[in-house]
């Protein structure tokens, strides 16, 4: 029920905005292949055949982003965000996260930079089916700079100094058109 309630204000919030023509990423979880538009790089955590969306929708000066999965191991924490590079065959080629103000220092730890704010950060966990909707809401719009991906961690986002932004492994990645 709570994440159709989430699901519910979001498309609320997203009545205002607009989804440019090109954004959105969507596809079921499978081993790397040149071509998958989305990975898993554990298939014990994000299993083969488990799909996942993502929305962007942009208006004004902010964005709000939807992730919905479904599929995912039931009764889980995980954590999401947005990365620089589309997927690739090993989980690191997606890059690091995308920010808004770019931290000089990678990988960027400092909550000065890692914080929901200047990144976008999807946290969620699972019902007993495995699914969630998430939803983040930034301050800013995508510009010229990549964005290309959203990539599912281990656990829910750090936020303390030396660790801020991290969130454990990366389990799997769905290439995004931002």
């Amino acid at each position: 029920m709570r994440s159709l309630v989430t699901l519910a204000a979001a498309l609320v919030l997203a009545a205002t905005l607009t989804v440019p023509a090109a954004a959105s990423g969507s596809g079921a979880f499978e081993p790397y292949r040149p071509g998958a538009a989305a990975v898993t790089y554990a298939p014990d955590l994000v299993p083969v055949g488990a799909r996942a969306t993502v929305v962007p929708i942009a208006g004004g000066r902010r964005t709000v982003v939807i992730l919905l999965v479904r599929g995912l191991l039931p009764h889980r924490h995980y954590g999401a965000h947005v990365h620089t590079r589309p997927c690739g065959p090993a989980p690191a080629d997606a890059g690091p996260h995308f920010q808004h103000v770019a931290d000089p220092v990678v990988p960027s730890v400092d909550p000065a930079y890692a914080n929901p704010r200047n990144e976008v950060w999807l946290d969620f966990g699972t019902d007993a089916r495995g699914a969630a909707v998430a939803v983040a809401q930034v301050p800013w719009r995508f510009g010229g700079r990549p964005a290309g991906s959203l990539v599912i961690h281990a656990e829910h986002t750090h936020t303390a100094p030396g660790e801020a932004g991290t969130a454990g492994s990366r389990l799997a990645c769905l290439t995004v058109s931002f």
